[in-house]
């Protein structure tokens, strides 16, 4: 047998072994939050994944469009540029395949992200900037003779949008005998880009009326790029919030699927993240507070309006993973972040199901 007959065995068996992991895993929640008023706010819950977050979907999406492209071998070295919780979904893949996987993040990536890493089988690298990761990933996959995952460029086209269990189609499906079951805007932020791609190009295929609306950090170059085409860095001091918003605009991010872009201050995001963790009773990470501060003012436009409808957001992951830094009070006040205003103003939304910014 040619070396070419045992990797095709190979992928072969590897497409299937991901393929039964997916069959064994339910779906995610899609929770009803409780918010007063005539808009319904329904909250996606992405963190009960295997591995913990909506990069779970991403993952194992990359690995089979790697494995099918013919990239990844039974010997591979995988090797990914990530904040964190990309890397946590792909080193339980790797795992899964047998396959070493290493992980290029900044120092910055929280202590528990790092932890679930090395849990899974992965092993980290660090460097000091975000920007630095994709140079440094390139330059760790050359040498290694591995794969640069590289999600930045790949995740737009390594989801099927058209359906095939993705997100979108899961939200409509659930969403089905809700009483305004087509959503009149769904939220979301952007790391890569592909979520919001897989939502924007399925809301068209399906000739839906919802809208789609981007969550982004002050921080990030994402809302920028969308008011102004020509705009595709963001010098500066970085967002916080790890896991959503970027300084460069990457390849996978499309604008033309945005409706509206909402830039969110870090502190409204930890405050809405607090708010939200108490009215679900689960905790939830700081892009999904992110998410929650721009539903509020998504859902305030309509309420102005006199509609009733329903919108749509995404639990992105857990607030555990953050406990050493946004959870902890101390860190935060290092880094400046005073959340206790829009924490008031968050409560005081689902109180009344209408929004006022502090």
């Amino acid at each position: 047998m040619t070396s070419l007959c045992r990797d095709r065995d190979w992928i072969d068996a590897a497409v299937q072994t991901i393929e039964a992991d997916f069959n064994r895993s339910a779906d995610t929640h899609l929770l009803r939050a409780p918010v007063a008023g005539p808009v319904a706010l329904y909250v996606k819950d992405e963190s009960t994944h295997p591995t913990g977050s909506l990069k779970h979907r991403l993952a194992r999406s990359l690995f089979l469009y790697a494995l099918c492209n013919g990239w990844i071998g039974p010997k591979t070295t995988v090797v990914e540029a990530s904040s964190g919780s990309t890397a946590v979904s792909e080193a339980y893949f790797a795992r899964l395949l047998g396959l070493r996987f290493i992980a290029v993040m900044p120092r910055s990536t929280s202590a528990e992200k790092v932890a679930q890493i090395a849990f899974h089988g992965g092993e980290s690298h660090f460097v000091d900037g975000p920007g630095e990761v994709y140079a440094e990933s390139a330059r760790l996959a050359a040498d290694l003779a591995g794969h640069y995952m590289d999600q930045f460029t790949y995740a737009e086209r390594a989801t099927d949008w058209r359906g095939n269990n993705n997100i979108a189609e899961s939200i409509f499906s659930q969403m089905a005998q809700e009483p305004h079951p087509v959503p009149a805007w769904i939220v979301a932020g952007a790391g890569t880009g592909g979520t919001t791609a897989t939502l924007g190009r399925f809301i068209r295929y399906h000739r839906s009326s919802t809208r789609l609306c981007l969550a982004d950090p002050e921080a990030s170059v994402f809302h920028r790029h969308v008011a102004d085409r020509t705009v595709t860095t963001h010098a500066g001091r970085g967002s916080i919030i790890e896991g959503i918003g970027r300084a460069r605009c990457e390849p996978s991010f499309n604008p033309e699927l945005i409706d509206r872009a909402i830039a969110v201050p870090d502190a409204a995001s930890i405050g809405a993240a607090r708010v939200l963790s108490r009215r679900l009773g689960r905790p939830c990470g700081g892009s999904t507070g992110t998410n929650l501060w721009a539903c509020a003012q998504v859902i305030e436009a309509m309420a102005a309006r006199g509609e009733a409808g329903s919108v749509v957001t995404l639990l992105c992951d857990s607030g555990e993973r953050y406990r050493s830094t946004l959870g902890d009070p101390a860190w935060l006040a290092a880094a400046g972040v005073e959340a206790g205003p829009y924490e008031d103003a968050m409560e005081a939304f689902f109180d009344t199901g209408r929004f006022s910014a502090p």
